[in-house]
């Protein structure tokens, strides 16, 4: 007798701001199902109310819950906080889409190892919130964007898969912006396809290396 396929693994994005990055995430698991792509959000949260992300959320009837700085009288008090608002979930991996805040050490202890991030450069190079613009002040000709394990560093955590991106002539012209929106193009796309690989393969991290079966 075959045995059943495993369960979708469970999902628990993070956002800030508009979560197109949580919809890229919805629409390829709507595309193929949760069985065959390996895992289903089961929940979203923000670090504030009434952004565009929730809102995609709702519209399709995931559940959502909101962590603000703001209403915790210290970092630490948001960041654990943080933590049991995700472990009340029970996720396998935590997804963060946009998500515009950095985590601590409680929140780390539990999930650390399995929250993935995103970044628009081909780190090492360009860490930080302005990855864009300090490739083109550098003068660099290619860049890219990076999906990585969070860990205490900014944008220090180990790389799961990168794709790189040309930087054109005409980047330098428009600040970046046609740049940014190339990157985030791809990187919609590379945060699907590694996320589905996560879930479906599992992983192992060793040092720096990470390894997907």
């Amino acid at each position: 007798m075959a045995s059943s396929a495993a369960a979708p693994k469970r999902l628990v994005v993070l956002v800030s701001g508009s979560g197109t990055n949580l919809q890229a995430l919805i629409d390829g698991i709507d595309a193929v199902g949760s069985d065959a792509y390996g895992a289903e959000i089961v929940a979203v949260g923000a670090d504030r109310s009434g952004t565009a992300g929730l809102e995609r959320a709702e519209r399709v009837g995931l559940r959502t819950f909101v962590c603000r700085v703001q209403d915790h009288p210290t970092r630490a008090e948001w960041d654990r906080a943080l933590a049991e608002a995700v472990a009340a979930y029970e996720p396998d991996l935590v997804i963060s889409a946009g998500f515009m805040k950095i985590v601590g050490k409680e929140f780390l202890a539990r999930f650390g190892g399995r929250t993935v991030n995103t970044h628009p450069a081909l780190l090492p190079s360009f860490p930080g919130a302005y990855g864009v613009r300090d490739a083109l002040a550098y003068g660099a000709k290619v860049t890219g964007c990076t999906v990585h394990f969070v860990d205490d560093g900014v944008d220090t955590g180990p790389i799961i898969a990168q794709r790189a991106i040309e930087i054109r002539d005409e980047d330098h012209e428009d600040g970046g912006d046609a740049l940014h929106e190339r990157i985030k193009e791809v990187e919609r796309k590379l945060l699907v396809e590694v996320v589905g690989r996560l879930a479906r393969h599992g992983y192992r991290i060793e040092g720096r290396k990470v390894s997907i079966p």
